[in-house]
């Protein structure tokens, strides 16, 4: 008896005794086993990122649907309108040419002479009627067909982008306020739309951005007098140059058509919207449910944040926005007209198929968001965009949105994604130092600045050359934001108030 109770108090003890060191022993080995897996997790994660953008641009969803046997179009000439989301399709033709190292007919500045009509030595390095092979013309200018030619070959695709002239004279009105006379006089877009006649005089300078801004830049006579006749023959014109007119309502229905008519691959017309500005997504025809409001709303961007200022200086009532039309009678008549025409276009494409397409072209672009834009995409103020090589120009009431990049990319996925959302300015100045390399010029000496230079926003130069080409940036190439009392850069530190960019308070002055 004795004996059976002094074993089981062995027992007792050696299982109480050893138990716990074997328990904390296979603890430790779970928490090591637990340590690695987080730590091969973060690698994992870290690595699939820059896998998934190495392959992304090689898959073949990159290229998209068949197109048969025909061959890319290289030679086209884009009119680049205004206030159309022309600056994100002529991204589009800056990648497809940088990729394929083809020449771009660039101006001498940043516009072909706008708004003057075009006059062909208004681009860089022409020697002469097509002395030398032009293959993309497409930065703004006024429309000149004769001058045109003598840049581009004769096999040359022209196309264009307009838009709803109310939409157009709203965001005009927002970002040509302080910059045309009849809307810097107007209260508001509603008091000029109630009777423009007080407010516009056709003879000042920049008025023209007030009245058919469209026909305008189709280097028509956008003051004439309306008439069916005049309207009528202004579209044949049109017609008779352009072989493609998209409308911006209808954004990814215009690019599957432009991919077809210039046969070229999926991601070469897959964008990420640039230049737009802060506020609702806009409703008029039906581009509420499009990738640009999406990713508006997915920015916040709404009642909430949008600037009240420009809020109120843009809203029209019903009865207003009749009114503009009237005043933009010819533009009207060009939008209903060619509004037909594109649907008259997906009619011969097929809706089914179109709908086909949109839906690759809207998946694809969400792919490439996911690949290459921080947050899935979601847009941000230009000063919270830490890499100011890539901060959106600031012109006048609205802030101008931009795109960070995804972080962990590859070299050559970074760049790829960097085209994407690199802004016109900069993306010009990329093209032209490219196509018309040169030594870099002498430094300056400490506390001198270059005078020919002035600073862009996102960090690039802006040549002031506008005594060699007679023209001036205005709008969305000059005018700029001025910067809110308070307002501070991504990392805390102050802006100054300058007209021309956001500046950090320590680089005033270099």
């Amino acid at each position: 008896m004795i004996f059976r109770r002094r074993a089981r108090m062995l027992r007792w003890l050696v299982c109480g005794r050893l138990g716990p060191v074997w328990m904390w022993k296979a603890l430790l080995l779970f928490v090591a086993i637990g340590f690695a897996g987080q730590l091969l997790g973060v690698i994992f994660n870290k690595s699939s990122v820059q896998s998934a953008g190495r392959s992304i641009f090689s898959s073949p969803d990159a290229q998209g649907p068949s197109l048969g046997s025909c061959q890319p179009h290289t030679h086209i000439m884009f009119l680049k309108t205004h206030k159309t989301a022309s600056s994100t399709v002529l991204n589009m033709l800056y990648r497809f040419g940088d990729e394929r190292d083809l020449r771009f007919a660039l101006p001498l500045g940043y516009q072909l002479g706008y708004p003057l009509p075009f006059n062909a030595h208004r681009v860089k390095g022409y020697r002469g009627p097509r002395a030398v092979e032009f293959h993309i013309m497409g930065n703004h200018m006024r429309f000149n067909k004769a001058e045109t030619e003598k840049v581009m070959p004769a096999d040359t695709f022209y196309f264009s982008i307009i838009r709803d002239p109310v939409a157009l004279a709203e965001s005009s009105f927002a970002y040509y306020k302080e910059v045309a006379p009849a809307f810097r006089k107007a209260k508001s877009l509603g008091d000029f739309a109630d009777d423009p006649k007080k407010y516009y005089d056709p003879r000042l300078r920049n008025n023209h951005y007030a009245r058919n801004l469209l026909l305008f830049d189709f280097g028509m006579d956008h003051n004439a007098n309306f008439s069916v006749a005049l309207a009528q023959r202004a579209e044949a014109m049109i017609r008779r140059t352009f072989k493609l007119i998209l409308v911006s309502e209808y954004f990814d229905q215009s690019m599957i058509l432009l991919r077809h008519a210039l046969c070229w691959p999926l991601d070469a017309v897959v964008s990420f919207s640039l230049n737009a500005r802060q506020q609702k997504p806009s409703v008029i025809g039906g581009m509420s449910g499009s990738w640009v409001g999406k990713a508006a709303a997915a920015a916040g961007v709404g009642a909430r944040v949008v600037r009240s200022q420009a809020k109120m200086l843009t809203n029209v009532t019903e009865e207003q926005r009749e009114k503009l039309r009237q005043w933009n009678a010819l533009d009207w008549h060009l939008y209903k007209s060619f509004n037909r025409t594109f649907w008259d276009e997906i009619n011969r494409f097929g809706h089914s198929q179109m709908e086909q397409e949109v839906a690759l072209l809207r998946m694809r672009r969400e792919d490439l968001a996911r690949v290459c834009l921080r947050d899935g995409g979601k847009p941000v103020e230009s000063h919270r965009i830490r890499d100011k090589n890539i901060r959106p120009y600031q012109s006048g009431l609205v802030k101008i949105l931009g795109y960070e990049l995804q972080l962990g990319l590859d070299n050559a996925t970074r760049t790829a994604c960097l085209k994407m959302i690199r802004p016109e300015i900069q993306y010009k100045d990329v093209l032209d130092a490219k196509q018309f390399p040169r030594a870099l010029p002498a430094q300056p000496q400490p506390g001198q600045q270059n005078p020919g230079l002035m600073v862009a926003a996102g960090g690039s130069l802006l040549r002031q050359d506008s005594s060699r080409t007679g023209e001036r940036l205005v709008g969305g190439e000059a005018g700029g934001r001025t910067v809110e009392e308070g307002e501070r850069d991504w990392d805390g530190s102050r802006l100054m108030r300058r007209n021309l960019t956001l500046l950090r308070g320590q680089e005033k002055g270099r």
